[in-house]
């Protein structure tokens, strides 16, 4: 979109740009037969996604580590639409385990799925591995959101036929997929401390979003799945994401205010891919300011893009 279509929010071919809001990108859509899993739905832009999902009428399934503050934010959406139906289950995308439980519970809920959104994330941590001995943002970011989507993928199909509705996954990446390490993802250090880099590591995360999305896109397409997959990045919005680097970023900010959002503007490119009518039929695809957006010569990689889910798999069968 470019910097002057950011600053000011000039709109683009989808007729939504940077000042755009969730709300806006979204009106006019019936989402009442729809259910959505939405991961970190309790918080920032995941939040005011389940908001803006539960407004338009889909049954939001709120995906959180934290269920007590998941269900302050059920109470809070509630109270100015008390016709919104939310539930709120455990979800730590650190622990593996903790995956298949909700996926569990989940499916003893006998719902049907059909839009997910691999909303969570953690920023700029300093190392430490998940439980299951993973670099702690590589296994949140993209581990954690590539298992659950692979366990969900079932009933998504199911769906997707019963119904004869399109599925959506929409995995949220970040403009920072461009800055990583050099190979892009880098497979034999990624639980190396010594040669961590807290920056390098989130975009190396948020890059496997990206590629995790394309193999996946590519593999339904073979399949003759009716599911999309697409990638988003919301932008620049101060939220609870960035609390290992509050202040360096607080600095950032002050310094570059007229790029940032709000969260209804930062929830705005999730809920128009997620939801609206424009986007169907479109996969593999990278927005932001609810616009297709080009991604790193990385991020294109098939051949990368293959090793990665091949290196996933291993890793979660080494883990079990």
């Amino acid at each position: 979109m470019g910097i002057f279509s950011l600053i000011t929010g000039k709109a683009g071919a989808s007729g939504f740009g940077s000042a755009s809001t969730a709300e806006q990108v979204t009106d006019g859509v019936d989402a009442s037969r729809l259910t959505v899993i939405i991961t970190g739905g309790a918080s920032g832009i995941g939040l005011e996604t389940s908001r803006v999902f539960a407004l338009r009428g889909a049954h939001v399934i709120i995906a959180a580590r934290n269920t007590e503050a998941a269900s302050e934010a059920r109470k809070t959406i509630m109270e100015k639409n008390p016709t919104a139906r939310i539930d709120v289950l455990k979800l730590d995308l650190s622990s593996l385990k903790s995956v298949r439980t909700f996926v569990d519970q989940f499916n003893s809920m006998k719902l049907p799925l059909n839009v997910l959104i691999n909303n969570a994330g953690v920023m700029f941590c300093p190392f430490q591995l998940s439980k299951d001995g993973v670099e702690m943002q590589f296994a949140t970011n993209h581990l954690g959101h590539f298992l659950l989507t692979n366990l969900l993928l079932d009933n998504m199909k199911a769906t997707a036929k019963s119904m004869g509705i399109e599925g959506r996954i929409v995995n949220l990446s970040s403009v920072a997929h461009a800055h990583t390490y050099p190979k892009g993802i880098d497979f034999d250090i990624i639980n190396d401390e010594k040669r961590y880099n807290d920056k390098m590591a989130y975009g190396q995360s948020k890059l496997a979003n990206l590629l995790h999305a394309n193999e996946l896109s590519r593999r339904l397409k073979e399949e003759g799945a009716n599911i999309t997959v697409n990638c988003v990045h919301p932008g620049l919005i101060m939220t609870n994401l960035m609390r290992h680097s509050f202040v360096l970023l607080k600095i950032i900010q002050v310094a570059t205010f007229i790029l940032w959002k709000n969260v209804h503007q930062g929830a705005a490119t999730t809920c128009y891919v997620g939801l609206n009518p424009q986007l169907r039929g479109v996969t593999g695809k990278y927005f932001a300011d609810c616009n297709e957006e080009k991604t790193s010569k990385l991020a294109k990689s098939d051949e990368l893009a293959k090793q990665l889910w091949d290196f996933s798999e291993e890793l979660i069968k080494s883990a079990q």
